[in-house]
């Protein structure tokens, strides 16, 4: 699953006695505004390198100036966009977490389908939310495929994956990964799905079309409400760069996006301990997961 859709590790340590320029707050303040991702006093540092490489590429001198073009800027919605680039880094892998996938293959699966059998359309939905460089979401497109045409026979099935990082979604919809992000695909599955293309693999185009990509701010209202009709979300080490509000406001949404019996998985240190308590807390084998209750049960939550 996806590690933190952001990193937040400051680059350098000298200057940190310095006084934070007022408008550096004031652009972590319209950071929170536009997407719900919140920079405390310890990541300024952080947001500091980034937005002077914005700066530079600009040629724009004081922070103060950088602030005007983000406001009140002709292209201040591309430059919005470009910081975020700039902030948000992705770093996942495949088949990050095993016993998430085993619940999702062998305990969920089956529930869904079986809740889903006597409907006309079967179609499972599946959403990779805060989807990075795409590692997660070609993981699920290669376990579904893996049982296209024996348990999931008949059935028409998509992932959406979603990503608020433009960089990171170009990167996605490549297909091309290095080594390091392989290094939990068993040999079976990495010779029948990439192919070597010099330092890097390249993922099989039967999978790759299998996920369908988009930006998408977790905090657009608008856009959060076309997200509907969904079996299974994943969502892991987003929430943890939003403050209790956004995380409130954006599990809402996971909720209202999922169907009855449609499940929730977070990241595996997270939890949605006093933050929502309409979920239905899981356990599976190393993993839990969080449910939306079908229409015939009782909500209930991690209390």
């Amino acid at each position: 699953m996806p590690s933190p859709s952001i990193v937040l590790t400051p680059p350098k340590t000298e200057g940190r006695n310095e006084p934070v320029d007022p408008n550096l707050v004031r652009i972590r303040d319209l950071i929170y505004k536009v997407c719900g991702i919140y920079l405390a006093d310890n990541k300024m540092f952080f947001l500091q390198d980034r937005a002077r490489r914005r700066l530079h590429a600009l040629g724009i001198q004081s922070f103060a100036g950088y602030y005007d073009v983000l406001t009140t800027g002709a292209d201040r919605t591309d430059e919005t966009r470009s910081l975020l680039n700039e902030i948000t880094v992705g770093e996942t892998c495949f088949f990050r977490n095993q016993p998430q996938l085993s619940a999702v293959q062998k305990l969920i699966l089956p529930k869904v389908m079986q809740s889903k059998a006597k409907s006309a359309l079967q179609q499972l939905k599946i959403w990779s939310a805060g989807c990075s460089t795409g590692e997660e979401a070609y993981t699920l497109a290669i376990l579904l495929t893996e049982i296209s045409s024996s348990v999931l026979k008949g059935w028409n099935w998509e992932i959406v994956a979603t990503d608020l990082n433009d960089n990171s979604l170009t990167r996605a919809q490549q297909g091309l990964y290095d080594e390091y992000s392989l290094r939990n695909v068993e040999t079976l599955l990495r010779t029948k799905y990439f192919r070597r293309e010099g330092e890097r693999f390249e993922l099989s185009g039967d999978v790759k079309k299998r996920v369908a990509f988009s930006r998408l701010n977790l905090q657009d209202e608008s856009k959060m409400m076309f997200m509907r009709a969904i079996d299974i979300v994943f969502c892991a080490n987003v929430l943890i760069y939003f403050d209790g509000a956004s995380k409130r406001r954006t599990v809402q949404h996971f909720y209202n996006s999922l169907l009855p019996g449609g499940y929730f998985f977070l990241g595996h240190s997270e939890s949605l301990y006093g933050i929502h308590d309409k979920f239905q807390l899981v356990h599976f084998p190393g993993a839990t997961a969080y449910l939306r209750a079908p229409e015939s049960s009782p909500a209930g939550g991690e209390r």
